[in-house]
């Protein structure tokens, strides 16, 4: 993985990376905070112990709770609901264009022709761009988690998707793994009601996996670290980029020590919850590195290699498109004021022992990362951090912000799943689903720490606010001045867009994402 700071615990940092005392003192009581208010005690939890109904789950719903998440208690059964969360749920960057039926999932025209309409078919819409693919593959035998004696389960679904003229991106077919056969059944939306649901239960809960195991912890915290040890080891204070980065690296380093030691560690709450923690976050996340480009990490890029660009109501990408073009014009317009030219970038030898400490120790063993050792233009400097600067803000509040609101409702995103997926279509029953969820206990945890991790931070900085005055020069303020200027006509844009929207999509608001990832 992504080399990580030589800490054993936050402890061990410089002094001047760790939190002040309000920010250490609000994060170690609103965890406490979070089970206080889903009363464990008061509920009699037992480990083991499964809700009767869909309905019981209500009873975690008391004090925490959001607009978002009542709004998916109350609609989550729904193929549309379903489909607009691989949009703009916390997991926005795994749908991509199907240009053919994958072989390993062999879905016919005829099975979904009467969820396209009388005058197309299958072929043509794959061929028209329509028709686009969820594939969990990178889950496939990643080992599961055994929770106080029980094995949990993880499988690797596909999910078909159509693009819809009338009724937007609708669901047609899912496979739980990835072995076609005949205990590997395909799904469909004429199923059973109860079929149907499992069955997307399953790719929720691989979503849940993909998203806190990779999306959110490998491709923000882990990445932006490397980036925080490098300019800290290798940049003078008074050198401009480390003028540029530090506010954009605030705290990260404290976080992910805490996040190794009280997260995702053998003692941590992941493993206490998570179908895929221990080993099996380890797996998944040296899995996706192995295959981690830098192009990925280019909004613009991703968003075509995907195939996405004409996809409707796809807000995450309209919006990180915008926050990119203000993020981007701003650093060239910092990155050309202290560089006259390439030249400059090239002889710059502090910036030059910066990406190679980046490149070379850093995301070192990846074989197909693209990020070279050496910068030579400004627009290689102007892109990487915009880059840096993007994940830090737009990409962890894209991936953080929406946990609770998405999670809350355990039915949607389960953590884990208790029973293996089913091998054929009869039998599947209320009892079993209920067999198959996070237990009690689970559901208290995966609703408090899901919480505690997307709430609004008390001491939140949001994206273009600088509190401390790194750059004095006329013109680097001038600078400043338009990037926040050019934020708040990006909000106005956004908030215009979600008025009269039932469901809002309002997390890449700059001024509800944070300079850097404190949380």
């Amino acid at each position: 993985m992504p080399k990580c700071l030589d800490a054993k615990s936050e402890k061990e940092l410089p002094q001047d990376v760790r939190f002040d005392d309000e920010k250490r003192s609000d994060f170690e009581a609103s965890l406490y905070y979070a089970l206080g208010e889903l009363a464990l005690k008061k509920l009699a939890i037992k480990f083991g112990e499964s809700w009767d109904h869909f309905d019981d789950f209500k009873r975690t719903f008391w004090k925490l709770r959001s607009p978002t998440s009542e709004y998916v208690m109350n609609h989550w059964t729904e193929d549309w609901l379903f489909c607009y969360q691989f949009l703009n749920g916390p997991n926005p960057r795994l749908i991509k264009r199907c240009c053919e039926v994958p072989a390993n999932f062999p879905v016919t025209g005829d099975m979904v022709q009467s969820f396209l309409g009388q005058h197309t078919s299958l072929d043509q819409e794959i061929k028209a761009g329509n028709v686009y693919l969820v594939d969990h593959a990178i889950l496939d035998g990643v080992p599961a988690n055994v929770i106080q004696g029980q094995t949990q389960h993880v499988a690797a679904p596909l999910c078909l998707l159509y693009d819809h003229p009338e009724h937007g991106l609708i669901p047609l077919a899912i496979q739980i793994g990835q072995t076609a056969g005949q205990d590997t059944p395909i799904f469909l939306p004429s199923d059973p009601p109860l079929t149907w649901l499992l069955a997307k239960i399953w790719v929720r809960q691989a979503e849940f996996q993909a998203f806190e195991g990779l999306s959110h912890l490998l491709r923000t915290h882990l990445l932006i670290e490397v980036f925080c040890v490098s300019t800290l080891r290798q940049l003078p204070a008074v050198h401009p980029i480390y003028k540029l980065m530090t506010p954009h690296l605030r705290y990260t380093l404290e976080i992910n020590c805490r996040g190794r030691t009280q997260l995702v560690s053998s003692e941590g709450v992941f493993i206490k919850v998570a179908s895929t923690g221990g080993e099996g976050l380890v797996v998944l996340c040296q899995r996706e590195y192995k295959s981690l480009t830098y192009r990925s990490l280019q909004p613009n890029l991703d968003f075509h290699d995907r195939g996405v660009t004409k996809l409707k109501g796809y807000y995450y990408k309209e919006d990180s498109l915008m926050v990119w073009d203000a993020i981007h014009s701003f650093v060239s317009g910092m990155v050309s004021l202290y560089y006259a030219g390439d030249d400059e970038v090239l002889q710059d030898s502090e910036l030059q022992a910066w990406i190679r400490d980046i490149t070379q120790e850093g995301f070192a063993d990846v074989p197909n990362f693209g990020l070279a050792s050496e910068l030579t233009s400004r627009e290689e400097l102007i892109t990487l951090l915009s880059v840096v600067i993007f994940i830090a803000s737009a990409q962890h509040a894209a991936t953080n912000n929406g946990q609770f609101d998405w999670c809350a409702w355990v039915p949607n995103t389960p953590c884990t799943m208790r029973c293996p997926p089913p091998t054929d279509k009869d039998g599947i029953n209320m009892e079993l689903i209920m067999k198959s969820l996070p237990d009690i206990s689970q559901t208290c945890l995966e609703m408090a720490i899901t919480w505690h991790l997307s709430r609004t931070q008390p001491d939140a900085i949001p994206l273009g606010q600088y509190v401390e005055e790194y750059f004095t020069e006329p013109q680097a303020q001038e600078l400043i001045k338009s990037f926040q200027q050019k934020l708040q006509d990006v909000e106005k844009t956004i908030i215009k867009k979600n008025e009269g929207l039932e469901l809002q999509y309002m997390y890449l608001c700059p001024s509800r994402m944070e300079n850097s990832i404190t949380i």
